[in-house]
């Protein structure tokens, strides 16, 4: 047995309020009498124990790393370790992108703890979609936050020796990746004991999905994408679940997946929860005029996320690539950088093409794999959830398989509107 779990136990409401007390910076940001503090465990997501702890001054939020998956039990152990990631992804992302993520007030290896500001009134944001809510200032927040953090962590910024430092404090949280290239890059394409998805109607569409060589290449070639090209510390889990919103803030939250992989994986699950948003509004109850300004919100959403980053990334690039990757040294005068610029252009343009591909296999894994969103699971019909995700799937898998149909982001908004009255074959 390791230290770490030698010394780590579960904190419930009694134990964190004790621990909580030994800490005097906590025990008075919090005030009050400790016996007093209200402990709530608001915990939704797959993996851990989350508390709001509030008291007569203010508040705060407390996140436990559980040794197994939360979703599946204790026969799905998971290492303690991940805990420690996400604090170091925190502090890099504090550093890169400051007033995106939440402040950080207390972290305990042993216990695999972590204290951080609560943030009120912002909701998960994939809550607030489900609702039919738009938010004006997410764009601008989401595309400096992903422009920042990952062009300050690759070589078009960094040193060779900086970049693989970066990679080797990652490069521990393997067991984290491994659910990744399982449950989104394996799993929904073969019989798997944790596969789900709205059956029966969609049990011919599992089928076809098991059955379809051209989709296998494709999602294997983004799996070795994803293994073997580390080119930035991502987030590794950008969904809107992982995201906190006010209509004018935005933080980001959850990175314990945090590793070093292609940027384009990060940028892509942003791209699929949106369009999953705009497919699933069709079985949702609302106005008519509402679900028509909405839905022309995600899609122009979509739209500008990637253009921002976009920009923002080359924007950073041309004014800061000071980075071992393209040493400017090479590319002097006029010419070179006329040529360099022409390169940046053909960087991003391979970037877009691996964006698709990764939005794709997200949204794939929401449908067919084991962990599902609330987007399509609230939708109380099962027929009409069925119809959502089948529409969902058929533009992903034209996403992932034919790529070259993909060069501009329109023409994947464009595709998504073209299916949103697309009425799909169900079983059952």
């Amino acid at each position: 047995m390791t230290q770490e779990r030698e010394d780590y136990r579960i904190l419930h409401e009694a134990a964190l309020r004790d621990y909580l007390a030994g800490l005097p910076d906590l025990k008075t940001l919090l005030g009050g009498d400790p016996a007093h503090w209200a402990i709530t465990e608001v915990g939704d997501g797959n993996l851990n124990l989350v508390f709001i702890v509030k008291g007569t001054n203010g508040g705060i939020a407390v996140k436990q790393a559980l040794p197994y998956v939360r979703l599946v039990g204790e026969s799905w152990p998971l290492p303690l370790s991940r805990a420690h990631y996400e604090y170091l992804a925190l502090s890099k992302q504090a550093e890169l992108a400051s007033g995106l993520v939440p402040a950080l007030l207390h972290h305990n290896e042993a216990l695999a703890l972590t204290v951080m500001e609560l943030l009120e009134p912002h909701i998960i944001m994939r809550k607030g979609l489900v609702a039919g809510t738009q938010y004006p200032g997410f764009v601008d927040d989401i595309t400096t936050f992903m422009a920042r953090t990952l062009f300050f962590t690759s070589d078009l910024a960094l040193s060779a020796a900086e970049k693989k430092e970066g990679i080797a404090a990652f490069a521990g949280n393997h067991a984290l990746c491994k659910i990744t290239e399982d449950l989104i890059f394996t799993d929904p394409y073969r019989i798997a004991e944790q596969n789900r998805w709205t059956a029966p109607y969609l049990d011919g569409l599992a089928a076809e999905l098991r059955d379809d060589m051209d989709l296998h290449v494709a999602i294997s070639r983004l799996k070795l994408k994803f293994m073997a090209s580390p080119e930035a510390l991502l987030h590794g889990d950008l969904h809107t679940g992982s995201i906190m919103v006010t209509e004018s803030q935005t933080r980001v939250i959850d990175p314990e997946f945090a590793f070093y992989g292609p940027m384009g994986f990060d940028v892509g699950a942003v791209l699929a929860n949106l369009l999953m948003a705009y497919f699933a509004s069709a079985g949702h109850e609302r106005a008519p005029g509402e679900r028509a300004a909405f839905e022309a919100w995600v899609l122009q959403t979509v739209e500008t996320v990637w253009s921002e980053f976009a920009r923002k990334f080359l924007e950073l690039w041309r004014a800061q690539g000071t980075g071992d990757a393209y040493p400017i040294s090479l590319f002097a005068g006029e010419k070179g950088a006329a040529r360099l610029e022409a390169e940046r252009q053909a960087y991003m343009q391979r970037l877009f093409t691996e964006t698709v591909g990764f939005a794709a296999a997200k949204i794939i894994r929401r449908i067919f794999g084991l962990a599902h969103n609330i987007d399509f699971e609230l939708i109380e019909d099962a027929r009409k959830r069925a119809v959502s995700e089948a529409r969902a799937v058929r533009l992903a898998r034209g996403m992932m398989v034919e790529a070259a149909a993909f060069r501009v982001i329109a023409d994947v908004t464009g595709a998504a509107r073209k299916l949103k009255d697309w009425q799909p074959e169900l079983s059952g």
